[in-house]
Order: structure tokens, then sequence, then C-alpha cells
């Protein structure tokens, strides 16, 4: 069977640590593949906090999830410590792609990418990024 690939970036630019919770277990008692997604978003939220921005600020500007692509490569449980590193890169005048790996210790856990849309949720329509934030990533 073809797996996904994700063409990783050389470089991260962010990091940080999550602790498996046991909501984020599944019936084989170690992560379930839908709660990887969830530890992502999170590091996601505190890479955009460290730009100074957030996912949807308080002009209605944000971010949709247009797609997401994760490989899973070992298995983590609970109490954990993650390391889940995070870049954006693919920037287009209303999108871009994050990148994420998962780990713990030496051993990678998950590889993942989400392609995001900047959206207006007041005018509820696809926006172009605001230049502060763009610059902010593509800087980072």
């Amino acid at each position: 069977m073809p797996r996904v690939e994700i063409a990783l970036p050389a470089r991260f630019p962010f990091s940080t640590v999550l602790e498996v919770r046991v909501g984020d277990l599944n019936y084989g008692n170690h992560v379930g593949n839908d709660q990887v997604l969830g530890l992502i978003h999170e590091a996601r939220r505190r890479y955009l906090r460290s730009l100074g921005a957030d996912e949807i600020g308080a002009d209605g500007m944000g971010f949709v999830i247009a797609d997401a692509a994760v490989t899973y490569r070992a298995q983590a449980f609970y109490g954990d410590q993650l390391k889940v590193e995070v870049a954006a890169g693919e920037f287009q005048s209303r999108s871009c792609a994050f990148f994420y790996r998962v780990g713990k210790g030496e051993t990678v856990v998950a590889e993942a990418r989400t392609g995001v849309v900047c959206f207006d949720f007041k005018a509820q329509k696809a926006a172009s990024f605001p230049p502060a934030l763009l610059l902010g990533l593509q800087r980072s």
C-alpha cells in the first residue's frame, strides 16, 4: 500500500512539549489517530501565540483548515512527553501550510501537514493574509 508522503521543511522554528492525557488514548491504550490532530492544533496555536497572533483575532480574521495529512510512525502512551515542532510554508496570498513533527526522545511518532486558508469570519469568505502575520510566519 502506498503511504502518504509529507515533505517536511529542513528547519522547524518552533517547538513545544505536550503531555499525553488520558483523553488522548484510544481502545489500544495509545494515542488515537484522531487525537494527533488535536495535539498539532494545540501546537499550532502556541506557535501563532509566540508570533503575537491567534487563529481567530478580535478583527474576525483567522484560519480555516482546508486539508490535513498525517503519517503515523510510532505509538505514544499516557504520560509521554511529546515534542511537537511546527513550521509554516507554501505561502500564497490567502493560504499557507503548517508542518509538524511529533516525537518522544529520538523516536518520531507522527509527521503532519495542514493546509489553511486565511478567512474573514465576519464576511464569511477567504481573505488575504494580514501583512504583519504573513511577515511573521515567513520570518520565523
